[in-house]
């Protein structure tokens, strides 16, 4: 297709811009790097001791670990597939449920980027009452110009805005290691082994464990940057070792903040603690600077994050719409490589999703269990995918790209998709439902993506896949208009 430009948008866009390695490892840190670490000492005290927090992580850690290891084989068997997780569920599963998958991620960055946005308003709310918890009209009016701001950054070049997430990354990890290594030189061996059972309000073990589940899951969302941007890579093998290695690095920085603040505090002091937890922490160890240096890296941490997903979801809307998945007007982008259409949509739901907070109860915490619902599906299909693929040809050893896995690879697929279905079990009806209210209306986008195609809109089997979403949000409405589920 020839160009064709208006006022600087073309729909077919020039070379795309090349990221390095250390780029890429970079925008996996950076997704999964956000608020979530800063919460980690009191939500974890709120459920666990030191035993039952070893354990959540090793179970997170191992079940993610194999998530990971699933992109990096995708990326190495299937280079063809760009922008991992709407791919690979497309790949294996159809173009309808490869939608849902890419309209169900975008949703979730974008919801999640709302919670952000109160996240740093209720921060220096703390110092200017007028923002509150985040949720004033100040607040939204003051989120809403940082919100476009960011935008018109991003609108400059993909590379550009990429480059920057990497030095925001390098200096939001720097409070979190100074955090880890300051409780360290203040632990306390008492303190910590009297949180080493947990306490009487935690319950059994197998309960303290489970209670964290759901908390380990929303940190680890993003493991999948690299993947999501790899037609942006110098080196296709790249994207699977920088996944590897952001997932590793994280794991260790969200596993220790966790473990030392139990030598700082008792649990039942931790637990109380006002978010972030960290802070408090800190404030606890070296006083009232220890504070204010956590605040100021929250801050920085969550911009870069906001900055990460912002990139992430525009590039699956672009390369949805690019794969005739998503109407023509969202594969558009600029001369600097930066997909406008894609990231204005983007916006527009985040600022959206900003002025609803204005208007709810409590938007910060429900934002985060639908961004975590609305995630799993998407990480189910990408697991799922590789299993089947794996299927389609296993030998002993196979080692060459072009169809099927080794048994060691598909052992790894297996194991990635039994852990992202428990983590779907484990979410509930509830988030089920809430989930398919905001799936069902977006099938409209895939109507005017067929009929741009004149193409038919709806196979049988998709339309068995469009009932069961629409049953669905339909009870899903009815469940909360009846206050059987609430928000």
């Amino acid at each position: 297709m020839p160009d064709v430009t208006d006022g600087g948008i073309r729909e077919t866009a020039p070379p795309a811009a090349k990221l390095s390695f250390f780029t890429l490892a970079a925008l996996v840190v950076g997704s999964m790097v956000g608020a979530g670490v800063f919460s980690l000492p009191g939500r974890f005290a709120q459920e666990t001791g030191v035993a039952g927090a070893l354990i959540a992580w090793a179970v997170a850690g191992v079940g993610m670990l194999m998530l990971a290891f699933v992109f990096q084989i995708l990326a190495n068997r299937r280079p063809d597939l760009d922008a991992g997780v709407y791919a690979y569920a497309k790949a294996g599963f159809g173009e309808y449920l490869g939608f849902f998958s890419a309209f169900g991620y975008w949703a979730s960055a974008c919801v999640g980027n709302v919670t952000y946005w109160v996240l740093i308003m209720s921060t220096v709310g703390g110092v200017w009452p007028a923002l509150g918890d985040g949720d004033t009209a100040t607040a939204v009016v003051l989120a809403s110009v940082c919100l476009w701001v960011f935008f018109l950054m991003i609108r400059r070049g993909v590379k550009e805005a990429a480059t920057v997430n990497r030095i925001v990354t390098v200096a939001k990890i720097v409070p979190i290691v100074v955090f880890v290594a300051l409780a360290l030189g203040y632990f306390d061996p008492g303190v910590f082994a009297d949180n080493v059972g947990g306490a009487d309000y935690a319950g059994s073990l197998f309960g303290q464990v489970r209670g964290t589940m759901l908390a380990t899951v929303f940190v680890f969302l993003g493991i999948e940057g690299a993947s999501v941007y790899s037609r942006h890579a110098k080196k296709r093998s790249d994207v699977g070792k920088a996944t590897v290695l952001g997932f590793l690095a994280v794991f260790a920085i969200f596993a220790s903040v966790t473990i030392v603040s139990y030598g700082i505090l008792p649990m039942a002091e931790m637990a109380e603690l006002r978010q972030p937890s960290m802070a408090g922490v800190l404030q606890e160890a070296v006083g009232t600077w220890g504070k204010v240096f956590i605040s100021v890296g929250l801050i920085v941490s969550v911009l870069g994050a906001y900055l990460a997903w912002t990139l992430m979801a525009a590039e699956v809307l672009l390369v949805a719409a690019k794969d005739d998945d998503m109407p023509r007007f969202l594969r558009r982008t600029n001369r600097a490589d930066a997909p406008v259409p894609a990231l204005v949509m983007t916006s527009l739901l985040v600022q959206l999703a900003l002025i609803v907070t204005a208007f709810s109860d409590d938007a910060f915490n429900f934002a985060l269990d639908l961004t975590s619902s609305l995630s799993l599906i998407p990480y189910l299909l990408a697991a799922a995918f590789a299993v089947r693929f794996g299927l389609a040809g296993a030998t002993p050893g196979r080692t060459v790209a072009g169809g099927g896995l080794s048994r060691s690879e598909l052992v790894i697929a297996a194991l990635a998709t039994v852990y992202t279905a428990f983590l779907v079990f484990a979410a509930g009806l509830k988030f089920v439902l809430l989930s398919l209210i905001v799936y069902a209306p977006a099938t409209a986008l895939f109507v005017m993506a067929r009929r741009e195609q004149g193409r038919r809109l709806f196979s049988a089997g998709e339309l068995v896949i469009l009932a069961i979403s629409a049953v669905g949000a339909v009870v899903g409405i009815i469940a909360l208009a009846a206050g059987w589920i609430s928000l």
